[in-house]
């Protein structure tokens, strides 16, 4: 018999429910969900933005923001992953030389603060932490996996820990005084000037011998 008249097989069911697309892909629904997200957050507190406000801005069911993100908390970090080429960039800065690091670090992070579409909900997000242990931890992911953990993976140094929170610690602190608090002269300094002032501590951190830990 020619193979042209066997049967087709039959296709397999479309589960219920799911969307075209996955966490990962970019269906017209996720990037609305993003974009009434980074609204949402920047314009209040991370505690009071909800789900379903953000769903409702966007147009979908609450689940489907579930469905895409998994939950708030991981809603609010891919909110951050702007510009869309940003691991892309890190991948180009751990392949520089280590021993101007700290700069180039300090000029990727104080430049994702200059952008107006990355300040929002990075703003949004440091607003909260003081007060908010969901956002708190979804910030840390954001400093650590994101952004300064590759960074310090790549330089092999002891204690990379210990490396990823003062460097995280140094980068927050002076976004806080400088965005959130404006702290005069700090909010008014030239981003030249303060690459060159916290490069030197960032390196420091990144590259150099830290003390060993007490036993």
């Amino acid at each position: 018999m020619n193979e042209s008249t066997h049967p087709a097989p039959p296709s397999q069911p479309r589960r219920v429910g799911r969307p075209a697309g996955s966490r990962t892909g970019h269906s017209p629904a996720r990037e609305q969900i993003l974009k009434a997200a980074r609204r949402q957050f920047a314009q209040g507190s991370y505690s009071a933005t909800t789900v379903r406000a953000i769903a409702a801005e966007a147009g979908v069911n609450p689940a489907l923001v579930i469905h895409h993100f998994g939950s708030k908390r991981d809603l609010f970090v891919a909110t951050l992953h702007v510009p869309a080429n940003l691991h892309q960039q890190i991948a180009d800065l751990i392949r520089t030389d280590a021993a101007d690091m700290g700069h180039r670090l300090a000029r990727l992070y104080l430049g994702l603060w200059q952008d107006p579409v990355t300040r929002a909900p990075i703003a949004a997000m440091v607003r909260s932490v003081i007060s908010d242990t969901e956002a708190t931890e979804a910030f840390g992911q954001f400093m650590t996996a994101a952004l300064v953990g590759p960074v310090v993976a790549a330089m092999g140094r002891d204690q990379p820990q210990l490396r990823i929170s003062l460097v995280a610690s140094q980068l927050i602190g002076m976004a806080i005084g400088r965005h959130i608090l404006g702290i005069t002269p700090l909010a008014k300094a030239e981003v030249d000037h303060l690459v060159a002032c916290i490069a030197p501590v960032l390196q420091h951190y990144l590259t150099d011998p830290l003390p060993t830990p007490p036993r």
